[in-house]
């Protein structure tokens, strides 16, 4: 995985996508619920890798293990975040989308755990994502919501590691770093066609 790349994240367990929307919580903090959606096609379920919030990350560059990042919502442009609210249906760690513009706070950092011997994320290989301020891990049990969202399960943080909290990178947009600027100019189009493509790449590992 690298950064800039955007993404779908799948529950290894439930096959439910990591997924927002401009609805709600009724309880907790109120802020923009994330739920496990099983609709592969929804649009609402694309994110996007960023670093850290002091520490951001080139374009392109390979995500390593234990690196702290931020995931940005596409749709809404807020972050995936946590705190020390009660998920509303197992009272496990809320998780909620946060922030305007991608600029939220401390809440937002997750720290890519792998799960192989492996020095990068990648995309073959499932992760963990734990939460930078308070230890926990994204986690789906199953838990399912009525209306408005009926159907769609909680996310939560949970405090330890098992088959629930692991993720996998399904379909999305992986960017590839170039080793050249891109061109700024329209005068060779054939050479920015050639240098986005040295950007914009399907990449079989990261």
């Amino acid at each position: 995985m690298t950064c800039g790349s955007t993404f779908k994240l799948v529950n290894q367990q439930s096959g439910d996508r990591l997924h927002s929307h401009d609805v709600k919580y009724g309880s907790g903090s109120g802020q923009q619920s994330v739920t496990g959606t099983p609709n592969a096609d929804d649009v609402n379920s694309y994110w996007q890798a960023r670093g850290d919030i002091k520490n951001d990350c080139e374009r392109g560059a390979p995500i390593k293990c234990d690196t702290i990042i931020r995931i940005y919502h596409v749709t809404t442009r807020r972050n995936l975040h946590s705190h020390n609210y009660a998920s509303p249906l197992s009272n496990n760690q809320e998780v909620s989308a946060y922030g305007e513009d991608g600029v939220g706070d401390e809440g937002d950092r997750w720290k890519v755990v792998c799960t192989t011997k492996n020095d990068y994320w990648l995309r073959k290989d499932p992760i963990r994502l734990q939460h930078a301020a308070t230890g926990k891990y994204l986690h789906l049990n199953g838990d399912t919501y009525g209306r408005p969202i009926h159907g769609q399960k909680e996310i939560s943080c949970y405090s330890y590691a098992n088959s629930q909290n692991l993720w996998k990178v399904d379909s999305g947009v992986y960017i590839r770093q170039s080793s050249e600027p891109l061109s700024s100019t329209r005068d060779d189009n054939s050479n920015t066609r050639s240098q986005s493509a040295k950007a914009d790449h399907f990449d079989d590992e990261l």
